[in-house]
Protein backbone atom coordinates (compact mmCIF):
# COMPACT_ATOMS: atom_id res chain seq x y z
CA UNK A 1 0.00 0.00 0.00
CA UNK A 2 1.20 3.27 -0.90
CA UNK A 3 2.50 5.85 1.94
CA UNK A 4 0.12 8.96 2.85
CA UNK A 5 1.05 12.25 1.06
CA UNK A 6 -0.15 15.28 1.60
CA UNK A 7 -0.29 18.04 -0.71
CA UNK A 8 -1.27 21.96 -0.95
CA UNK A 9 -3.34 24.13 -3.71
CA UNK A 10 -5.75 26.98 -3.51
CA UNK A 11 -9.48 26.26 -2.03
CA UNK A 12 -11.58 27.07 -4.56
CA UNK A 13 -15.38 25.98 -3.36
CA UNK A 14 -15.57 25.02 0.54
CA UNK A 15 -16.31 21.81 1.81
CA UNK A 16 -15.02 18.25 2.70
CA UNK A 17 -14.95 14.97 0.56
CA UNK A 18 -13.28 11.78 0.67
CA UNK A 19 -13.45 9.22 -1.16
CA UNK A 20 -12.06 7.10 -4.54
CA UNK A 21 -9.85 8.93 -7.22
CA UNK A 22 -10.96 9.38 -11.03
CA UNK A 23 -8.32 10.40 -13.41
CA UNK A 24 -9.23 12.37 -15.82
CA UNK A 25 -6.82 12.61 -18.27
CA UNK A 26 -6.87 9.27 -19.10
CA UNK A 27 -5.17 8.05 -22.50
CA UNK A 28 -8.08 8.13 -25.12
CA UNK A 29 -9.27 4.66 -27.05
CA UNK A 30 -8.19 4.02 -30.11
CA UNK A 31 -10.06 3.87 -33.62
CA UNK A 32 -9.80 2.09 -36.59
CA UNK A 33 -9.74 4.87 -39.76
CA UNK A 34 -11.20 3.74 -42.49
CA UNK A 35 -8.72 4.89 -44.89
CA UNK A 36 -11.69 6.44 -47.13
CA UNK A 37 -11.01 10.86 -47.00
CA UNK A 38 -15.57 10.61 -47.61
CA UNK A 39 -16.35 8.03 -44.47
CA UNK A 40 -14.09 9.84 -42.49
CA UNK A 41 -15.04 13.52 -43.32
CA UNK A 42 -19.04 12.24 -42.36
CA UNK A 43 -17.54 10.78 -39.52
CA UNK A 44 -16.10 13.63 -38.05
CA UNK A 45 -19.38 16.05 -38.71
CA UNK A 46 -22.01 13.60 -37.05
CA UNK A 47 -19.61 13.27 -34.06
CA UNK A 48 -19.53 17.02 -34.03
CA UNK A 49 -23.60 16.68 -34.39
CA UNK A 50 -24.00 14.36 -31.72
CA UNK A 51 -21.86 16.79 -29.59
CA UNK A 52 -23.76 19.67 -30.07
CA UNK A 53 -27.14 17.73 -29.58
CA UNK A 54 -25.43 16.44 -26.34
CA UNK A 55 -24.30 19.52 -24.76
CA UNK A 56 -27.69 21.36 -25.36
CA UNK A 57 -29.38 18.59 -23.28
CA UNK A 58 -26.94 19.31 -21.05
CA UNK A 59 -27.60 22.73 -20.84
CA UNK A 60 -31.26 22.17 -20.96
CA UNK A 61 -31.20 19.76 -17.92
CA UNK A 62 -28.44 22.47 -15.76
CA UNK A 63 -30.21 25.57 -16.51
CA UNK A 64 -28.83 29.31 -15.06
CA UNK A 65 -24.88 29.73 -15.64
CA UNK A 66 -24.35 26.11 -16.23
CA UNK A 67 -26.73 26.30 -19.42
CA UNK A 68 -24.53 29.82 -20.45
CA UNK A 69 -21.51 28.08 -20.16
CA UNK A 70 -22.50 25.16 -22.18
CA UNK A 71 -24.33 27.57 -25.09
CA UNK A 72 -21.17 29.27 -25.82
CA UNK A 73 -19.51 25.77 -26.97
CA UNK A 74 -22.73 25.25 -28.75
CA UNK A 75 -22.14 28.15 -30.76
CA UNK A 76 -18.13 27.66 -31.44
CA UNK A 77 -19.10 24.07 -32.26
CA UNK A 78 -21.92 25.01 -34.74
CA UNK A 79 -19.31 27.93 -36.57
CA UNK A 80 -18.12 25.85 -39.40
CA UNK A 81 -14.62 27.54 -39.65
CA UNK A 82 -13.60 25.76 -36.37
CA UNK A 83 -13.64 22.35 -37.91
CA UNK A 84 -12.61 23.50 -41.30
CA UNK A 85 -8.90 22.67 -41.02
CA UNK A 86 -9.54 19.32 -40.04
CA UNK A 87 -11.86 18.89 -42.89
CA UNK A 88 -8.66 19.92 -45.02
CA UNK A 89 -6.52 17.19 -43.03
CA UNK A 90 -9.15 14.30 -43.70
CA UNK A 91 -8.76 15.33 -47.29
CA UNK A 92 -5.31 15.20 -47.44
CA UNK A 93 -6.16 11.03 -46.20
CA UNK A 94 -5.32 12.09 -42.09
CA UNK A 95 -7.93 10.34 -40.04
CA UNK A 96 -10.69 11.91 -38.81
CA UNK A 97 -9.78 11.31 -34.95
CA UNK A 98 -6.18 12.88 -35.47
CA UNK A 99 -6.95 15.31 -37.99
CA UNK A 100 -9.54 17.13 -34.96
CA UNK A 101 -7.03 16.60 -32.52
CA UNK A 102 -4.21 17.98 -34.34
CA UNK A 103 -6.76 21.18 -35.58
CA UNK A 104 -7.71 21.67 -31.88
CA UNK A 105 -4.75 20.92 -30.58
CA UNK A 106 -2.98 24.05 -33.05
CA UNK A 107 -6.27 26.55 -32.05
CA UNK A 108 -5.91 26.05 -28.33
CA UNK A 109 -2.32 26.65 -28.27
CA UNK A 110 -3.06 29.64 -29.98
CA UNK A 111 -5.28 30.74 -27.65
CA UNK A 112 -3.21 30.31 -24.70
CA UNK A 113 -0.02 32.63 -26.33
CA UNK A 114 -2.85 34.88 -27.31
CA UNK A 115 -2.35 38.67 -25.52
CA UNK A 116 -5.67 38.46 -25.24
CA UNK A 117 -6.75 37.46 -21.73
CA UNK A 118 -10.32 36.41 -23.45
CA UNK A 119 -8.82 34.18 -25.57
CA UNK A 120 -6.65 32.74 -23.37
CA UNK A 121 -9.92 31.91 -20.88
CA UNK A 122 -11.73 30.14 -24.02
CA UNK A 123 -8.53 27.47 -24.43
CA UNK A 124 -10.69 25.60 -21.42
CA UNK A 125 -13.85 25.31 -23.67
CA UNK A 126 -11.42 24.54 -26.61
CA UNK A 127 -10.22 21.26 -24.84
CA UNK A 128 -13.61 20.55 -23.65
CA UNK A 129 -14.79 20.10 -28.06
CA UNK A 130 -12.05 18.27 -28.29
CA UNK A 131 -12.33 15.82 -26.48
CA UNK A 132 -16.10 15.51 -26.45
CA UNK A 133 -16.34 15.13 -30.58
CA UNK A 134 -13.08 12.95 -30.04
CA UNK A 135 -14.75 10.78 -27.68
CA UNK A 136 -17.59 10.15 -29.92
CA UNK A 137 -15.51 9.62 -32.91
CA UNK A 138 -14.12 6.67 -30.86
CA UNK A 139 -17.63 5.33 -30.08
CA UNK A 140 -16.35 5.61 -25.81
CA UNK A 141 -18.86 5.48 -23.40
CA UNK A 142 -19.38 7.96 -20.54
CA UNK A 143 -16.99 6.47 -17.73
CA UNK A 144 -19.44 5.48 -14.93
CA UNK A 145 -18.19 7.45 -11.55
CA UNK A 146 -17.93 5.34 -8.61
CA UNK A 147 -20.12 7.38 -5.61
CA UNK A 148 -18.75 9.83 -3.60
CA UNK A 149 -15.24 9.96 -6.73
CA UNK A 150 -12.77 12.89 -6.52
CA UNK A 151 -12.15 14.05 -9.71
CA UNK A 152 -8.05 14.72 -10.25
CA UNK A 153 -6.22 16.42 -13.04
CA UNK A 154 -5.13 19.00 -15.06
CA UNK A 155 -8.47 20.90 -15.17
CA UNK A 156 -12.06 19.69 -15.19
CA UNK A 157 -14.31 20.93 -18.35
CA UNK A 158 -17.45 22.56 -17.54
CA UNK A 159 -19.42 19.74 -19.62
CA UNK A 160 -17.27 17.07 -17.23
CA UNK A 161 -18.75 18.87 -14.34
CA UNK A 162 -22.16 18.99 -15.25
CA UNK A 163 -22.33 15.59 -16.42
CA UNK A 164 -21.56 14.18 -12.47
CA UNK A 165 -24.58 13.65 -9.98
CA UNK A 166 -22.75 15.60 -7.14
CA UNK A 167 -25.63 14.33 -4.55
CA UNK A 168 -24.04 11.75 -4.29
CA UNK A 169 -20.86 13.21 -2.46
CA UNK A 170 -17.38 13.97 -4.26
CA UNK A 171 -14.83 16.78 -4.91
CA UNK A 172 -12.52 18.11 -7.51
CA UNK A 173 -8.37 17.89 -6.94
CA UNK A 174 -6.70 19.66 -9.86
CA UNK A 175 -3.38 20.25 -11.22
CA UNK A 176 -4.32 23.83 -12.01
CA UNK A 177 -7.29 25.20 -12.63
CA UNK A 178 -8.41 29.09 -10.88
CA UNK A 179 -11.36 29.79 -8.40
CA UNK A 180 -12.49 32.31 -10.18
CA UNK A 181 -12.84 29.95 -13.39
CA UNK A 182 -16.39 28.89 -14.43
CA UNK A 183 -16.33 25.54 -12.91
CA UNK A 184 -15.47 26.71 -9.45
CA UNK A 185 -18.34 29.04 -9.67
CA UNK A 186 -20.19 26.30 -10.56
CA UNK A 187 -18.72 24.45 -7.77
CA UNK A 188 -19.70 27.08 -5.34
CA UNK A 189 -23.31 27.05 -6.41
CA UNK A 190 -23.81 23.20 -6.05
CA UNK A 191 -21.61 23.49 -2.34
CA UNK A 192 -19.02 20.74 -4.12
CA UNK A 193 -15.68 20.88 -2.80
CA UNK A 194 -13.08 21.87 -4.84
CA UNK A 195 -8.97 22.43 -4.57
CA UNK A 196 -6.82 24.01 -7.44
CA UNK A 197 -3.36 25.10 -8.15
CA UNK A 198 -1.70 21.44 -6.52
CA UNK A 199 0.76 21.48 -8.88
CA UNK A 200 1.66 18.19 -11.29
CA UNK A 201 0.63 15.28 -8.27
CA UNK A 202 2.54 11.73 -9.06
CA UNK A 203 -0.95 9.79 -8.45
CA UNK A 204 1.20 6.47 -8.84
CA UNK A 205 -0.78 3.71 -7.18
CA UNK A 206 -2.94 6.12 -5.18
CA UNK A 207 -6.67 5.07 -5.14
CA UNK A 208 -8.28 7.06 -2.72
CA UNK A 209 -7.91 10.81 -1.52
CA UNK A 210 -9.20 12.95 1.04
CA UNK A 211 -10.39 16.81 0.07
CA UNK A 212 -10.41 19.21 2.65
CA UNK A 213 -11.19 22.41 0.51
CA UNK A 214 -11.31 24.68 3.67
CA UNK A 215 -7.84 24.43 4.27
CA UNK A 216 -6.62 23.47 0.50
CA UNK A 217 -5.73 20.16 1.49
CA UNK A 218 -5.38 16.92 -0.77
CA UNK A 219 -4.17 13.37 1.19
CA UNK A 220 -3.52 10.72 -1.20
CA UNK A 221 -4.21 6.99 0.25
CA UNK A 222 -5.25 8.39 3.41
CA UNK A 223 -4.45 6.43 6.31
CA UNK A 224 -6.94 5.21 9.53
CA UNK A 225 -5.72 8.02 11.38
CA UNK A 226 -6.62 10.46 8.95
CA UNK A 227 -10.34 9.27 7.84
CA UNK A 228 -10.72 9.23 11.49
CA UNK A 229 -9.69 13.38 11.75
CA UNK A 230 -11.83 13.33 8.15
CA UNK A 231 -14.80 11.86 10.05
CA UNK A 232 -14.66 14.64 12.89
CA UNK A 233 -14.16 17.33 10.25
CA UNK A 234 -17.44 16.04 8.48
CA UNK A 235 -19.02 15.99 11.77
CA UNK A 236 -18.37 19.39 12.64
CA UNK A 237 -19.11 20.62 9.56
CA UNK A 238 -22.72 19.05 9.67
CA UNK A 239 -22.94 20.82 12.67
CA UNK A 240 -21.80 24.29 10.80
CA UNK A 241 -24.17 23.09 8.30
CA UNK A 242 -27.58 23.06 10.89
CA UNK A 243 -26.26 26.17 12.23
CA UNK A 244 -26.31 27.90 8.82
CA UNK A 245 -29.58 26.79 8.13
CA UNK A 246 -30.94 28.27 11.16
CA UNK A 247 -29.08 31.35 10.59
CA UNK A 248 -30.92 31.78 7.15
CA UNK A 249 -34.09 32.31 8.81
CA UNK A 250 -32.88 35.31 11.02
CA UNK A 251 -32.35 38.97 9.78
CA UNK A 252 -28.98 39.51 9.60
CA UNK A 253 -27.00 42.12 11.74
CA UNK A 254 -23.68 43.16 12.24
CA UNK A 255 -22.19 42.30 15.51
CA UNK A 256 -22.79 46.11 17.03
CA UNK A 257 -26.32 45.53 15.98
CA UNK A 258 -26.35 47.57 12.49
CA UNK A 259 -29.03 45.44 10.07
CA UNK A 260 -27.69 43.96 7.10
CA UNK A 261 -30.20 43.09 3.57
CA UNK A 262 -29.23 39.33 2.48
CA UNK A 263 -30.96 38.91 -0.75
CA UNK A 264 -30.08 36.18 -3.02
CA UNK A 265 -28.86 35.98 -6.94
CA UNK A 266 -31.14 33.67 -9.20
CA UNK A 267 -30.30 32.31 -12.40
CA UNK A 268 -34.21 30.54 -13.30
CA UNK A 269 -37.42 30.60 -11.87
CA UNK A 270 -36.83 26.68 -10.92
CA UNK A 271 -34.13 27.80 -8.13
CA UNK A 272 -37.03 28.77 -6.64
CA UNK A 273 -39.01 25.65 -6.43
CA UNK A 274 -36.50 24.12 -3.23
CA UNK A 275 -36.07 27.53 -1.38
CA UNK A 276 -38.11 29.35 1.22
CA UNK A 277 -38.51 33.07 1.04
CA UNK A 278 -38.11 33.39 4.50
CA UNK A 279 -34.00 32.97 4.35
CA UNK A 280 -34.02 36.22 1.77
CA UNK A 281 -34.71 39.80 2.06
CA UNK A 282 -35.62 40.00 -1.53
CA UNK A 283 -33.66 38.74 -5.06
CA UNK A 284 -30.82 41.50 -5.85
CA UNK A 285 -29.89 39.64 -9.39
CA UNK A 286 -32.18 37.46 -11.75
CA UNK A 287 -29.83 36.29 -14.35
CA UNK A 288 -32.65 36.88 -17.60
CA UNK A 289 -29.99 35.55 -19.68
CA UNK A 290 -31.56 31.82 -18.98
CA UNK A 291 -34.78 32.83 -21.52
CA UNK A 292 -32.35 33.37 -24.21
CA UNK A 293 -30.13 29.68 -24.25
CA UNK A 294 -32.50 28.57 -27.47
CA UNK A 295 -32.54 32.30 -29.14
CA UNK A 296 -34.22 35.37 -28.30
CA UNK A 297 -37.75 34.37 -26.70
CA UNK A 298 -40.93 36.42 -27.04
CA UNK A 299 -42.66 39.17 -24.70
CA UNK A 300 -45.52 36.17 -23.76
CA UNK A 301 -42.47 33.76 -22.72
CA UNK A 302 -40.56 36.16 -20.48
CA UNK A 303 -43.31 37.86 -19.18
CA UNK A 304 -44.39 34.48 -17.37
CA UNK A 305 -41.14 33.80 -16.10
CA UNK A 306 -41.19 36.93 -14.45
CA UNK A 307 -44.20 37.08 -13.44
CA UNK A 308 -43.60 33.74 -11.58
CA UNK A 309 -40.14 34.99 -9.90
CA UNK A 310 -42.06 37.98 -8.71
CA UNK A 311 -44.99 36.14 -7.00
CA UNK A 312 -42.25 34.16 -5.58
CA UNK A 313 -40.71 36.99 -3.54
CA UNK A 314 -43.90 39.26 -3.25
CA UNK A 315 -43.39 41.87 -1.06
CA UNK A 316 -39.84 41.74 -1.78
CA UNK A 317 -38.03 43.52 -4.25
CA UNK A 318 -36.54 41.83 -7.35
CA UNK A 319 -33.96 43.13 -9.44
CA UNK A 320 -34.49 41.88 -12.87
CA UNK A 321 -30.84 42.70 -14.81
CA UNK A 322 -31.46 43.48 -18.33
CA UNK A 323 -29.89 40.95 -20.97
CA UNK A 324 -26.32 40.71 -20.14
CA UNK A 325 -25.22 38.65 -23.43
CA UNK A 326 -21.56 39.02 -24.82
CA UNK A 327 -18.54 38.25 -23.70
CA UNK A 328 -18.60 34.16 -22.82
CA UNK A 329 -22.59 34.44 -23.03
CA UNK A 330 -22.97 34.67 -27.03
CA UNK A 331 -26.34 34.07 -28.42
CA UNK A 332 -26.52 33.08 -32.26
CA UNK A 333 -28.33 35.87 -34.61
CA UNK A 334 -27.97 38.66 -31.91
CA UNK A 335 -24.07 38.99 -30.33
CA UNK A 336 -21.50 39.57 -32.49
CA UNK A 337 -19.20 37.13 -33.97
CA UNK A 338 -15.98 37.62 -34.37
CA UNK A 339 -15.01 40.71 -31.80
CA UNK A 340 -11.35 40.34 -30.99
CA UNK A 341 -12.42 41.12 -27.03
CA UNK A 342 -16.10 40.62 -26.43
CA UNK A 343 -14.96 41.23 -23.04
CA UNK A 344 -14.29 44.42 -23.84
CA UNK A 345 -16.69 44.62 -27.08
CA UNK A 346 -20.38 44.84 -27.29
CA UNK A 347 -22.00 43.57 -24.49
CA UNK A 348 -24.63 44.24 -21.51
CA UNK A 349 -26.50 47.39 -22.29
CA UNK A 350 -24.37 48.22 -24.85
CA UNK A 351 -25.54 45.14 -26.81
CA UNK A 352 -29.06 45.59 -25.88
CA UNK A 353 -28.86 49.69 -27.33
CA UNK A 354 -27.73 48.05 -30.28
CA UNK A 355 -31.00 46.60 -30.70
CA UNK A 356 -33.72 48.03 -29.36
CA UNK A 357 -36.13 46.13 -30.66
CA UNK A 358 -35.19 43.22 -28.58
CA UNK A 359 -34.38 45.14 -25.62
CA UNK A 360 -37.94 46.95 -26.26
CA UNK A 361 -39.55 43.41 -26.05
CA UNK A 362 -37.85 42.53 -22.75
CA UNK A 363 -38.69 45.89 -21.13
CA UNK A 364 -42.40 45.43 -21.85
CA UNK A 365 -42.37 41.93 -20.22
CA UNK A 366 -40.45 43.43 -17.00
CA UNK A 367 -43.26 46.14 -17.10
CA UNK A 368 -46.04 43.83 -17.58
CA UNK A 369 -44.83 41.37 -14.83
CA UNK A 370 -44.14 44.71 -12.76
CA UNK A 371 -47.94 44.77 -11.37
CA UNK A 372 -47.28 40.83 -9.64
CA UNK A 373 -44.59 41.93 -7.22
CA UNK A 374 -42.06 44.53 -6.04
CA UNK A 375 -39.43 45.03 -9.57
CA UNK A 376 -36.85 46.49 -10.12
CA UNK A 377 -34.61 46.82 -14.08
CA UNK A 378 -31.12 46.82 -13.39
CA UNK A 379 -28.93 47.78 -16.60
CA UNK A 380 -25.74 45.66 -16.97
CA UNK A 381 -21.89 47.27 -18.58
CA UNK A 382 -22.63 50.67 -17.87
CA UNK A 383 -20.18 52.97 -18.62
CA UNK A 384 -21.55 56.50 -19.52
CA UNK A 385 -24.39 58.03 -18.07
CA UNK A 386 -26.33 58.20 -21.61
CA UNK A 387 -26.55 54.86 -21.86
CA UNK A 388 -29.03 55.46 -18.51
CA UNK A 389 -31.39 58.18 -20.58
CA UNK A 390 -31.16 55.54 -23.73
CA UNK A 391 -32.41 53.02 -21.66
CA UNK A 392 -35.53 55.02 -19.46
CA UNK A 393 -36.24 56.83 -22.96
CA UNK A 394 -37.72 53.10 -24.26
CA UNK A 395 -38.87 51.81 -21.31
CA UNK A 396 -40.99 55.22 -20.72
CA UNK A 397 -41.85 54.32 -24.63
CA UNK A 398 -42.83 50.69 -23.72
CA UNK A 399 -44.85 52.05 -20.77
CA UNK A 400 -46.66 54.53 -22.82
CA UNK A 401 -47.33 51.45 -25.06
CA UNK A 402 -48.68 49.17 -22.55
CA UNK A 403 -51.26 52.52 -21.61
CA UNK A 404 -52.37 52.82 -25.09
CA UNK A 405 -53.23 49.05 -25.62
CA UNK A 406 -54.50 48.67 -21.72
CA UNK A 407 -52.09 46.43 -20.75
CA UNK A 408 -52.09 46.11 -17.34
CA UNK A 409 -48.29 47.30 -15.97
CA UNK A 410 -46.35 49.38 -13.63
CA UNK A 411 -43.01 51.44 -14.80
CA UNK A 412 -39.83 49.69 -11.96
CA UNK A 413 -37.36 51.69 -10.89
CA UNK A 414 -34.46 51.64 -13.23
CA UNK A 415 -30.87 50.95 -11.70
CA UNK A 416 -27.25 50.12 -12.57
CA UNK A 417 -24.54 47.64 -12.26
CA UNK A 418 -21.39 49.36 -11.05
CA UNK A 419 -18.93 46.61 -12.81
CA UNK A 420 -16.92 48.92 -14.94
CA UNK A 421 -14.18 50.89 -13.58
CA UNK A 422 -15.27 53.81 -15.19
CA UNK A 423 -18.27 54.10 -12.99
CA UNK A 424 -16.93 52.89 -9.76
CA UNK A 425 -14.12 56.00 -9.83
CA UNK A 426 -17.16 58.75 -10.52
CA UNK A 427 -19.89 57.25 -9.55
CA UNK A 428 -21.61 60.61 -9.11
CA UNK A 429 -22.11 60.92 -12.61
CA UNK A 430 -24.61 58.24 -12.42
CA UNK A 431 -27.03 59.72 -9.67
CA UNK A 432 -29.38 59.03 -12.14
CA UNK A 433 -29.51 56.10 -11.32
CA UNK A 434 -32.15 54.72 -9.19
CA UNK A 435 -30.29 52.45 -7.57
CA UNK A 436 -26.05 51.24 -7.33
CA UNK A 437 -25.41 47.10 -7.33
CA UNK A 438 -21.37 46.47 -7.85
CA UNK A 439 -20.85 43.50 -9.90
CA UNK A 440 -17.88 42.23 -8.01
CA UNK A 441 -16.83 39.52 -10.43
CA UNK A 442 -16.30 41.72 -13.29
CA UNK A 443 -14.80 45.02 -11.64
CA UNK A 444 -12.35 42.65 -10.06
CA UNK A 445 -11.21 41.48 -13.22
CA UNK A 446 -11.33 44.57 -14.80
CA UNK A 447 -9.84 46.38 -12.22
CA UNK A 448 -6.76 43.95 -11.69
CA UNK A 449 -7.00 43.04 -15.79
CA UNK A 450 -6.70 39.36 -14.78
CA UNK A 451 -9.13 37.32 -16.48
CA UNK A 452 -10.88 35.23 -14.01
CA UNK A 453 -11.06 31.61 -15.94
CA UNK A 454 -6.98 31.80 -16.65
CA UNK A 455 -5.41 29.76 -14.03
CA UNK A 456 -1.35 31.40 -14.36
CA UNK A 457 -3.23 34.56 -13.44
CA UNK A 458 -6.47 33.33 -11.08
CA UNK A 459 -4.18 34.91 -7.72
CA UNK A 460 -4.51 38.61 -9.22
CA UNK A 461 -8.05 38.30 -9.52
CA UNK A 462 -8.51 38.97 -5.99
CA UNK A 463 -12.12 40.81 -4.64
CA UNK A 464 -9.90 41.06 -1.10
CA UNK A 465 -7.28 43.61 -3.61
CA UNK A 466 -7.12 46.79 -1.59
CA UNK A 467 -8.04 48.84 -5.07
CA UNK A 468 -11.46 46.70 -5.26
CA UNK A 469 -12.34 47.52 -1.73
CA UNK A 470 -11.42 51.29 -2.22
CA UNK A 471 -13.75 51.40 -5.00
CA UNK A 472 -16.41 49.59 -3.68
CA UNK A 473 -16.37 52.39 -0.43
CA UNK A 474 -16.47 54.84 -3.18
CA UNK A 475 -19.45 53.76 -4.30
CA UNK A 476 -21.04 53.24 -0.71
CA UNK A 477 -20.30 56.73 -0.16
CA UNK A 478 -21.78 58.05 -3.30
CA UNK A 479 -24.53 56.24 -2.33
CA UNK A 480 -25.11 57.96 0.96
CA UNK A 481 -24.22 61.30 -0.66
CA UNK A 482 -27.06 60.94 -3.42
CA UNK A 483 -29.71 59.10 -1.40
CA UNK A 484 -29.14 55.95 -4.01
CA UNK A 485 -29.41 52.65 -2.45
CA UNK A 486 -26.26 50.51 -2.99
CA UNK A 487 -25.74 46.59 -3.21
CA UNK A 488 -23.21 44.06 -4.06
CA UNK A 489 -24.06 40.96 -6.16
CA UNK A 490 -20.74 38.42 -6.88
CA UNK A 491 -18.89 36.29 -5.15
CA UNK A 492 -17.39 39.00 -2.82
CA UNK A 493 -20.32 39.13 -1.09
CA UNK A 494 -20.79 35.58 -0.18
CA UNK A 495 -17.38 35.06 1.25
CA UNK A 496 -16.91 35.14 4.98
CA UNK A 497 -13.27 36.71 4.10
CA UNK A 498 -14.33 39.97 2.73
CA UNK A 499 -17.30 40.51 4.37
CA UNK A 500 -15.19 42.49 7.48
CA UNK A 501 -13.80 44.88 4.84
CA UNK A 502 -17.44 45.28 2.96
CA UNK A 503 -18.78 46.41 6.17
CA UNK A 504 -16.07 48.61 7.23
CA UNK A 505 -17.22 50.30 3.80
CA UNK A 506 -20.44 51.08 4.92
CA UNK A 507 -21.67 47.95 2.92
CA UNK A 508 -25.26 47.36 3.84
CA UNK A 509 -27.15 45.23 1.41
CA UNK A 510 -25.38 42.04 -0.57
CA UNK A 511 -26.98 39.41 -2.77
CA UNK A 512 -25.38 36.04 -2.95
CA UNK A 513 -25.84 32.52 -4.17
CA UNK A 514 -28.57 30.59 -2.27
CA UNK A 515 -26.29 28.22 -0.30
CA UNK A 516 -24.23 30.82 0.96
CA UNK A 517 -27.24 32.92 2.85
CA UNK A 518 -26.45 31.13 6.54
CA UNK A 519 -22.98 31.74 5.75
CA UNK A 520 -23.03 34.82 4.88
CA UNK A 521 -25.28 35.87 7.62
CA UNK A 522 -23.49 34.39 9.97
CA UNK A 523 -20.24 36.46 9.20
CA UNK A 524 -21.87 39.20 9.05
CA UNK A 525 -22.83 38.85 12.35
CA UNK A 526 -19.31 38.25 13.67
CA UNK A 527 -18.13 41.87 11.78
CA UNK A 528 -18.24 45.22 13.01
CA UNK A 529 -20.13 47.82 10.91
CA UNK A 530 -17.18 50.13 10.78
Amino acid sequence: MPQAVEHHGRPASPGLAAGPLVFLDRPRETRRASGDPAREREALLSAIAESIEAIRALADRAGGDAADILEFQVAMLEDETLAAPAIARIAASIDAVTAWTETIAAQIGDYESSDDEYFRARAADLRDLRDEVARRLCGEAEVALPEGAILTGEDVTPSRFLSVDWSRGGGIALFAGSPSSHVAMLARSRGVPMIVGLGALDLSDHQAAIVDAYAGRVILSPRDEHLSEYETARSDEAGRTGIEGEAALRPASTKDGVPVSVMINVAGPEELDRLDPAICDGIGLVRTEFLFHHGVPDEETQFRAYRRILEWAAPKPVVLRTLDAGGDKPIPGLTIDGESNPFLGTRGIRLCLARPDIFRIQLRAMARAAVHGNAKIMLPMVTVPAEIDQAAALLDEVVAQLAAEGIRHARPPLGIMVEVPAVAVVPDLFARAAFFSIGSNDLTQYVTAAARDVGAVSALVDPGHPAVVALVARVVDAGLRLGIDVSLCGDMGGDPRHIPALMAAGLRSVSVAPPQVGRTKLAIAAADSQ
